[in-house]
């Protein structure tokens, strides 16, 4: 992330004058997402297919794509074929729709469906129309489910039920539509999907999600350590992020009482080996999004930390029945009733 982008993000997080020119082109932008929406509503069509849409109405990371897989991973169980299309963004796919392998380039395939993929084990199509994605896969597929990474403003692609995700720390900013802040669509779009997910924290009529973090793994050779005994071995690491959010991840390495040098690079930034040589020895930690694209590398201190998204296995029901039985009642859960569902 360029020092603009970081001091724009800044400002629309904790506030900035040099912002003020630009309320009027976020106005704008914020009009024509409410007629675009108002029109897809007009002419909306059911899919040929449950389409459950996984998405977010702010610039950069709020923790989707462990939802995607958990989503995944949970209506695989329920006996359900499930497939996800995404855009496949940072990847230069040649030819769409494509279909995502666990051997797949990133560089191609981008790095978020490569992780979705080897994660939640259901076939992943590529194409930035996810309209024809969506035809191909069930011409093809033929699947019960399907699941869209992102592609909630993407009103080509008729839905059968939404969830957004939403960064509890962060919520939205300045609650302005792009340039004059993080917002793709006007917040009242909250009010209009089936499902909002507070990742890390609690929002009104919410469902709280937090990512729990599994066993450090070592790149070279698959060698994985808990917290506890990693931090008793190295103590101090350098942290990698090139993701949405980088900070969070950042947060979680100190969580596990990790002395941390963080490195904050662009969201799905190619790395090369030259990005990760430290001088001091120390272990590098990364995103698991981000090792996808570093395990060919040739060095042993290479370390990702793998995280899931943690809530209850009824939210996860509720969401995919609403896909299923688009026409039934309501069934967004409360976060009273999720932390009840924990204890």
């Amino acid at each position: 992330m360029t020092d603009f982008a970081r001091r724009v993000e800044r400002g629309w997080y904790q506030g900035s004058p040099w912002l003020t020119p630009l309320r009027p082109l976020g106005w704008l932008v914020g009009r024509v997402a409410g007629r675009r929406l108002d029109a897809f509503r007009r002419q909306r069509t059911a899919p040929p297919v449950p389409v459950l849409v996984v998405g977010n109405i702010t610039v950069g990371g709020t923790g989707k794509t462990p939802l995607v897989v958990a989503l995944a991973q949970r209506a695989s169980e329920c006996g359900l074929s499930v497939v996800v299309i995404s855009r496949g963004y940072g990847g230069k796919a040649g030819r769409y729709p494509m279909t995502v392998t666990p051997s797949s380039d990133p560089a191609v395939v981008g790095d978020e469906p490569l992780l979705i993929v080897r994660r939640a084990g259901v076939p992943v199509v590529l194409d930035p129309r996810r309209d024809r994605a969506l035809n191909y896969v069930v011409r093809e597929l033929a699947p019960d489910l399907v699941i869209s990474d992102d592609g909630l403003q993407h009103y080509a692609l008729p839905r059968s039920a939404e969830i957004v995700v939403i960064d509890a720390r962060r919520g939205l900013g300045n609650g302005r539509c792009l340039p004059a802040g993080p917002l793709r669509e006007p917040a009242s779009r909250l009010d209009q999907v089936d499902f909002l997910v507070a990742n890390g924290g609690v929002w009104p009529r919410a469902v709280t999600m937090h990512l729990k973090p599994g066993k450090l793994t070592r790149l070279s050779d698959g060698l994985t350590l808990d917290g506890e005994a990693f931090r008793e071995r190295f103590g101090a690491v350098h942290g990698v992020a090139g993701i949405g959010h980088p900070e969070r991840f950042f947060r979680s390495l100190a969580v596990l009482g990790l002395a941390v040098t963080p490195h904050a690079f662009a969201d799905h930034h190619a790395f090369k080996p030259e990005d990760l040589a430290f001088a001091d020895g120390r272990p590098v930690v990364m995103t698991e999004k981000d090792a996808v694209k570093c395990q060919g590398f040739d060095n042993t201190r290479l370390w990702m930390l793998p995280v899931r998204a943690a809530l209850p296995g009824t939210v996860l029901d509720a969401m995919i029945d609403r896909a299923l039985n688009p026409d039934s009642a309501p069934s967004a859960t409360a976060p009273e009733s999720v932390e009840k569902e924990r204890e």
